[in-house]
């Protein structure tokens, strides 16, 4: 609910998001309450390591987070090595919150190093999320329209076109982050720059490439079957994007007229 208000989001999973129902102040105060509830229930373990990783993983959350504002206010755009740090703190945290947790309060495997793969999970599930925001036609019907550029935001496709391109293409994308557009016309614009620049089908690789190391060290900690069963399930969401993300002529088209 924090998220939806930081981002301006209109919708979450296709329903108006509370704040436009409920109000920001009631809000933020009832998120905020069910942080502190998070925490009352951790301390009722009365045990100090699941205090700690739960202290530690809510504070990198935070932090990353913060830099994903401070680049989206400042429309400053992260380098791919400092986009994936930031994923790893804010998305990857909550999946480390989780198996820590868990390790805290076990009597096997405690010692276990899950972190490689956690941190994998947690940039898959961003990178993807940030693939389909802008080329999946029904997450349009679950939020908006490619809905990250309206919010000005440097998801993992919008990084490397601007990195990858600091000239026409570049800087006319940024120019549009800047605008915070909803204009579909000026989107769809940014979508071909995404394209023609090959972002879309290199994010597209990203993610191939993060699935497959995560079914690797799936099975060389020994297997889950279920997990491996929801890795699939989410993979085979973007497996048909294939086409979606690759340019079909050497121009994009031309921008919208004012």
């Amino acid at each position: 609910m924090i998220d939806d208000i930081e981002d301006n989001s209109k919708l979450r999973r296709g329903v108006p998001v509370a704040h436009s129902i409920f109000g920001v102040a009631p809000v933020i105060n009832t998120a905020n309450y069910m942080f502190f509830l998070g925490l009352e229930r951790c301390h009722a373990l009365n045990n100090p390591k699941a205090m700690r990783v739960f202290v530690l993983e809510i504070l990198n959350l935070h932090r990353g987070q913060g830099h994903d504002i401070m680049w989206r206010d400042n429309v400053q755009c992260p380098t791919e090595e400092d986009y994936c740090k930031m994923v790893i703190d804010k998305t990857g945290g909550l999946f480390r919150l989780a198996v820590g947790l868990m390790q805290a309060c076990a009597t096997q495997n405690i010692t276990t190093d899950f972190s490689p793969l956690v941190n994998n999970l947690g940039l898959y599930f961003q990178i993807r999320d940030d693939l389909i925001n802008l080329v999946d036609e029904d997450y349009f019907k679950a939020k908006t329209f490619c809905e990250d550029l309206t919010e000005g935001k440097f998801s993992f496709p919008i990084v490397h076109c601007v990195t990858l391109n600091m000239d026409e293409a570049g800087t006319r994308l940024l120019s549009i982050l800047r605008q915070r557009t909803d204009d579909v016309d000026v989107k769809l614009y940014a979508q071909s720059l995404m394209k023609q620049s090959g972002s879309l089908r290199y994010t597209w690789e990203k993610c191939v490439g993060l699935k497959d190391e995560i079914v690797e060290q799936i099975e060389s900690l020994g297997g889950n079957a279920p997990l491996l069963k929801l890795v699939e399930y989410l993979h085979a969401t973007i497996t048909g994007l294939e086409g979606a993300v690759s340019g079909t002529s050497t121009e994009p088209q031309q921008p919208p007229q004012p």
